[in-house]
């Protein structure tokens, strides 16, 4: 059997995304030698049917550090915040495992790849938000001469998770790792790490963003090996920053050499006239092509 297990949750409400994920890595013959398995936030028992004849395995997400109810508030899906550094407990058999989050799909088996090299000798490889398509990734508020205020998204989940303030301060300039698409070996000791400082994060902290940040504090203050791979390795879509090559017919980054993107994470939606993309695959942009026209594409995965 696979050493290798490719891991993703979804609720019933984020199904539709599942699906199309588990169809874009299915599509390539090379994810024949890894298997797929899914933790269950709240699917329903006809979806979960339809689940099972696509993917190795199925379990049920737990809250694998206990939680207080009045901060679920019947959220189930946020077992998706507590239940990803606890993977090795849901499929043990697997000895390397990369988590890609259910809103997000594979547009170039690279991206696999690169994740499987990079989590060797128990590295986290894992994509940095700050790249040069994502411009500032930490924003200054004057207040007077060389006086600031720092805003950053380490900062502030980390000062509202009650973690020491100088601990806060050194996360605040660190660039941002994004949770959404990882690999990890079973033996890695950085999960143990991860579910400590999420223990502390959850104690004081809301659910949401939990998991991120703490892995965010194994990694710069705690001193977590890390491989940082290409920002395509983990892409939110721009339409200024997001190209199409019509010679590939795919999706490539803006800047020289145009790098294919390797994994499209629709972190947050992608909304036109209100509506989110991730719910309507027939709302498009206009996507500029590496020719300088213009086509009108989804960030979706449209490919069957």
């Amino acid at each position: 059997m696979s050493k290798t297990a490719i891991v993703s949750l979804s609720d019933s409400n984020y199904f539709h995304l599942l699906i199309d994920l588990i169809k874009s890595i299915k599509r390539f013959k090379q994810s024949e030698n890894i298997k797929l398995c899914i933790l269950d936030a709240g699917m329903t028992s006809d979806q979960i049917d339809i689940l099972s004849d696509m993917v190795y395995s199925i379990k049920k997400a737990e809250w694998d550090i206990p939680v207080s109810t009045y901060k679920i508030r019947n959220r189930e899906w946020l077992k998706s915040q507590v239940s990803r550094p606890f993977i090795p407990n849901y499929f043990p058999e697997f000895e390397k495992y990369i988590w890609i989050d259910c809103d997000a799909w594979l547009n170039s088996w690279f991206a696999i790849e690169h994740l499987i090299q990079g989590s060797d000798n128990d590295k986290l490889a894992i994509c940095s938000m700050s790249d040069r398509h994502t411009g500032r990734v930490i924003k200054l508020k004057w207040i007077y001469k060389s006086l600031a205020i720092v805003k950053s998204q380490n900062f502030k989940h980390s000062i509202t998770s009650g973690f020491p303030t100088k601990d806060c301060q050194l996360l605040s300039t660190e660039p941002h790792l994004n949770v959404g698409v990882f690999a990890l070996n079973k033996s890695s000791e950085t999960w143990k790490v991860w579910q400590k400082n999420l223990g502390t994060a959850l104690k004081k902290g809301r659910i949401f963003g939990s998991e991120q940040i703490a892995l965010n504090y194994s990694v710069y203050l705690d001193k977590c090996s890390v491989d940082l791979l290409p920002y395509y390795c983990n892409w939110i879509p721009f339409t200024n920053t997001t190209y199409w090559c019509e010679n590939k017919n795919t999706f490539v980054e803006k800047f020289t050499p145009h790098h294919e993107i390797g994994i499209i994470h629709l972190a947050g939606g992608v909304f036109v006239n209100g509506k989110d993309m991730r719910y309507d695959k027939n709302i498009l942009l206009p996507i500029t092509t590496l020719s300088g026209n213009t086509v009108n594409k989804s960030f979706r995965y449209s490919i069957d």
